[in-house]
C-alpha cells in the first residue's frame, strides 16, 4: 500500500490561493466596470441582460447565499435564515445583522416575491439543481418582478466555472479566480489521493443525517459528494435520488467503516444506544460529528462550504496519507473562503466537537 502526502504542487497552489486571497480582503472586492449591457449566460442556457454591476444580490436560497458571500459580501442583500451568534462569528461582522430572507427555491418557499421588489433587489442568484423546475421558477420570478435570475449547477465538478459565471456577473472576477484557485487546487489534491488507494483502502462510510442518525444522503446525489471526493464508498446504496430514510437494520447488515454524524445530540449518545453502539465503528472510534460553522461542512448547504469539509474529512479518513497539520489547514481555509481568519482557539473547538464522548 502506498503512503504519499498532499504533493508540493497542490499545496503550492493552494497557498498561493491563499496569499492571493489575503491581499484581497484588506479591501472591498476587486470589481472591473461594466462598459455596457451585457448578456449572461446561466447553467439553465437562460440569457439575461445586465446593464451594471449588481449591487443588491438576493439569494434564493442557502447555497447561493454562501456563494455571494465568499465572492461579494458586501452585494448580499440578506440570508434565508438569519445568522445565529456563533455562525456571526466566524464572519465579518458587517453581515451579521443582514435581515432573514426565507427562500424562493426548495420545498416550501418562504420567500415573497413583494421582498424581492422592496430590498431594491437588482439580481436573484439560485445555486444547486438545474433541472427544468428550477430553470422555470427562474423564469417565473424574474417575469413577476422583472429582476433577472440566474442559475448556477452546484455540482462539486462544476465549482470552478460557477464561480467564474456568477463573478463575472457580480463584477468580481479577480475574486472569483482566487477562489477558482483555491478549488481546483483541493480537487487535485484529493484526485491525486483518490489515485494512490488501492479498492480496499477506500473506507465505507455511512452518513448518518438527523437527531435518530436514520436519514442519510445516498450515493451519487448532491449532498453525499463529499465522500466521492475524499476517496470514500458510501453505503447507503438507496436508490434514491438524494436523501432517503433508512432502518437500523440497513446500518448493521451495511457495517459501515466510518459514521459521519450531522446532529449533535444523536452523536452524543451513540455509544450508549444498543444498537449504534454495538456496530464496529463506534466500539472503534471511527465515528465524527461533521461540523455546522459557520455553515454545515459535509451538505448543509451544499455549496462552497463543503470545500472546508472535504479538507477535514480527507484527514480524518485517511491519516497516514494526508500530511498537512490539519488545525493550521483550516485556519487557512475558512480565510481563504469566508474573508475572516478564526482564531486558534476557535478552530480547535471545532475539531473538539467532532470526536465521540469518552
Amino acid at each position: 500500500m502506498r503512503t504519499s502526502g498532499y504533493s508540493t504542487r497542490s499545496r503550492r497552489g493552494f497557498v498561493r490561493a491563499g496569499l492571493v486571497a489575503t491581499a484581497l480582503l484588506a479591501g472591498p472586492c476587486a470589481r472591473d466596470a461594466l462598459a455596457s449591457t451585457r448578456r449572461i449566460s446561466d447553467d439553465a442556457e437562460r440569457r439575461i441582460d445586465l446593464s451594471r454591476i449588481p449591487r443588491r444580490v438576493f439569494p434564493a436560497g442557502a447555497p447561493a447565499a454562501v456563494f455571494v458571500y465568499c465572492l461579494a459580501p458586501d452585494q448580499l442583500v440578506g440570508w434565508p435564515r438569519a445568522l445565529r451568534a456563533d455562525e456571526a462569528a466566524l464572519l465579518l461582522p458587517e453581515v451579521a445583522d443582514l435581515p432573514e430572507l426565507g427562500r424562493l427555491t426548495g420545498r416550501g418557499s418562504t420567500a415573497k416575491l413583494e421582498g424581492v421588489l422592496a430590498l431594491g433587489t437588482d439580481l436573484v442568484v439560485d445555486v444547486g439543481s438545474i433541472a427544468p423546475t428550477y430553470a422555470s421558477l427562474a423564469d417565473q420570478v424574474q417575469a413577476q418582478t422583472g429582476v433577472p435570475y440566474l442559475l448556477f449547477d452546484g455540482r462539486f465538478e462544476h465549482t470552478t466555472r460557477t464561480l467564474q459565471r456568477l463573478g463575472a456577473a457580480l463584477g468580481a472576477e479577480r475574486r472569483a479566480e482566487v477562489l477558482a484557485t483555491g478549488v481546483q487546487s483541493i480537487l487535485d489534491e484529493m484526485a491525486e489521493l483518490r489515485a494512490g488507494l488501492a479498492a480496499d483502502d477506500r473506507p465505507r462510510v455511512l452518513f448518518a443525517r438527523g437527531p435518530t442518525g436514520l436519514a442519510t444522503a445516498a450515493a451519487g446525489g448532491l449532498n453525499a459528494e463529499v465522500f466521492d471526493v475524499v476517496g470514500a464508498v458510501n453505503v447507503a446504496q438507496t436508490g434514491a435520488p438524494n436523501l432517503s430514510l433508512i432502518s437500523l437494520e440497513q446500518v448493521v447488515d451495511w457495517q459501515p467503516d466510518w459514521i459521519v454524524a450531522s446532529d449533535a445530540a444523536f452523536f452524543s449518545q451513540l455509544t450508549r444506544h444498543p444498537v449504534w453502539s454495538s456496530l464496529p465503528a463506534v466500539r472503534a472510534g471511527r465515528a465524527v460529528l461533521a461540523p455546522r460553522l459557520p455553515f454545515g461542512w459535509f451538505d448543509a448547504p451544499p455549496a462552497l462550504n463543503r470545500f472546508v469539509g472535504v479538507v477535514w474529512l480527507a484527514a480524518v479518513l485517511h491519516p497516514a496519507r494526508i500530511r498537512y497539520p490539519l488545525a493550521e489547514r483550516l485556519v487557512a481555509t475558512f480565510e481563504w473562503l469566508y474573508h475572516r481568519r478564526p482564531t486558534q482557539a476557535q478552530i480547535d473547538s471545532l475539531l473538539a466537537q467532532t470526536r465521540l464522548p469518552r
